[in-house]
């Protein structure tokens, strides 16, 4: 089993979408870009929020596990995925690559 790493790339913002149906909230997210977290084997990496690992967890199973080539060939590099978290007004867009070294 690999380590992989979840980079986020891009944060985008849909304040229309905020402003017509989100009740106001005093904190939604803590991601930055460019933050990275390192994934050993499985396991949810501290300080990566539970929402988005939802998202992207089977991703990081299969990648850890040997796991490539998702969709025939959707990624340049067969050993990554592009996963977004799944909050529809401020999505996070995470780059997962899995690592040349062993989880723990």
């Amino acid at each position: 089993m690999k380590k992989c790493r979840i980079t986020a790339v891009r944060q985008a913002r849909y304040d229309d979408l905020i402003a017509k149906y989100e009740n106001p909230l005093l904190h939604a997210c803590d991601i930055r870009e460019g933050q990275t977290f390192v994934a050993n084997g499985w396991r949810r990496p501290e300080g990566l929020c539970e929402s988005a690992w939802e998202s992207m967890s089977p991703f990081v199973l299969a990648l850890t596990h040997g796991g490539e080539d998702f969709y025939e060939g959707w990624m340049k590099n067969p050993k990554s995925a592009m996963i977004s978290c799944n909050d529809g007004f401020r999505p996070v867009s995470f780059l997962i690559e899995t690592l040349d070294e062993d989880a723990d």
